[in-house]
């Protein structure tokens, strides 16, 4: 895909000159364009064969501190002219704002580091698909008691973008990501019917967890769902199964993030230097791990990336800001256009023994939870109120699953009584935690 790269370059070069003609002090421009492939199969039957091809050039002019953008998918000198004059006048309509414009010149990256994102995978149709109905005959298979399937899923997709801005700037982004996942439905003699899935991904499909393991596993946790039932109302411990505590992770990158802090939208704002989590927890990002998808030199504004710790024994020590947002905020962009890179929640306390059981253990009596729904975050309060379904605890032991329920607390509180995280580490996306372990939180049931 990087064999475009000259290409791509010319057509923003034209662009960038077309909206200096017109009178933009500043612009930058990016194109990306991303190719997919995806099958999925139910009870050994083929029930979507999907190639997508899609392809985007979007161009942000300034006139002064006056902005606009606008995008088209047609690459011809005409669209491409008549996209860059759209721009161009939505800019000279629209409020000045002194936050806005290219960050300074000397922040923009000047070394490119491959960081083995992109990975070409041979399997044809046929042989996706083939990859598919194992996976699912693996669940099917497991167990009588697996009953039927919601189907066996494998998407492949590769994407490459290439940004440039007046400064001279010049930086692309080349990807693969593939993945794996199968959701497979429980049943019993007595009419009850569950459901659960597992999935892996990987920008390397080699990295791939083994179809059969993938089957096995999703078939395993959906016929553990089979005694669920709800439990009584009350305090108690609970356990963020990894999967599920990486959302955590994303509530506190979102909370921590410029466009939320300056517009005061936050229960995070003005906590940079002090303590929000427990003492024992540090968060890491790190976007220069090699095949690890949230790698990459630059932000989406051409800012170059660095190593930092943004939470140090619990202490925030940085935001996740553009170039704009610091600017609202009176800080320095932190190279987060864009969003978060290899956000990974680690605590000083975790051993190698501290699997999921051995959580359980040392948790005695409360709430496993395995999976959540809804969207119940306040990120200005912090209020957190989820639907939950997980597993009860007692003396150490899963006694059986639960259902119906709904989990409320604070992020804030939640933060603070954070009393372990497991070492079963799991990476999803950007984000990196294992099993996270919390005092208390309210549990709504009977």
């Amino acid at each position: 895909m990087d064999k475009n790269k000259e290409h791509f370059q010319d057509l923003i070069e034209r662009s960038l000159k077309s909206a200096n003609r017109l009178g933009a002090n500043q612009s930058y421009a990016e194109i990306s364009t991303v190719k997919g492939l995806s099958v999925s199969v139910r009870k050994g039957c083929v029930e979507t064969i999907e190639k997508s091809h899609d392809r985007m050039l979007n161009i942000v002019v300034f006139d002064g501190k006056k902005s606009g953008s606008a995008s088209t998918s047609d690459f011809s000198p005409d669209a491409l002219s008549k996209t860059v004059e759209a721009a161009w006048h939505i800019a000279r309509y629209t409020a000045i704002d002194e936050a806005s414009g290219l960050p300074e010149e000397d922040l923009l990256a000047k070394e490119f580091r491959d960081f083995k994102l992109y990975h070409l995978w041979s399997k044809s149709v046929e042989d996706m698909i083939s990859i598919a109905k194992q996976t699912e005959e693996a669940a099917i298979n497991f167990s009588n008691r697996i009953v039927n399937t919601d189907g066996s899923f494998v998407n492949s997709s590769q994407s490459y973008s290439l940004l440039g801005n007046t400064f001279g700037f010049f930086g692309s982004r080349i990807s693969s990501q593939y993945s794996l996942s199968v959701m497979p439905i429980a049943g019993d003699n007595q009419g009850n019917m569950q459901r659960d899935y597992w999935y892996d991904s990987n920008c390397n499909p080699l990295n791939l967890s083994d179809p059969v393991h993938i089957g096995k596993y999703a078939a395993e946790r959906s016929i553990a769902r089979l005694s669920a039932r709800r439990i009584s109302t009350g305090n108690f411990p609970v356990i963020f199964e990894a999967p599920v505590a990486l959302g955590l992770i994303g509530s506190f990158v979102q909370a921590a993030s410029g466009g939320a802090l300056y517009r005061n939208a936050s229960f995070l704002t003005g906590s940079l230097g002090k303590s929000v989590f427990s003492n024992h927890i540090d968060i890491i990002e790190d976007p220069h791990i090699d095949g690890a998808i949230g790698s990459t030199s630059f932000d989406s504004e051409g800012v170059s990336t660095i190593k930092r710790s943004v939470v140090s024994k619990g202490v925030i020590n940085g935001y996740f800001l553009s170039s704009y947002s610091a600017r609202k905020l009176g800080l320095s962009t932190t190279g987060n256009a864009g969003g978060s890179h290899n956000i990974c929640m680690i605590s000083s306390k975790t051993k190698k023994t501290d699997d999921l059981m051995s959580m359980i253990k040392r948790m005695n009596r409360g709430l496993l939870i395995t999976e959540l729904i809804g969207q119940g975050v306040n990120y200005v309060t912090g209020d957190y109120s989820r639907g939950a379904f997980g597993f009860w605890v007692e003396n150490g032991e899963i006694q059986h699953a639960v259902q119906e329920i709904t989990i409320a607390g604070n992020l804030r509180d939640m933060f603070r009584q954070i009393l372990l995280i497991g070492s079963d580490v799991i990476s999803r996306g950007t984000k990196t935690t294992g099993s996270v372990l919390i005092e208390n939180m309210s549990i709504a049931g009977l």
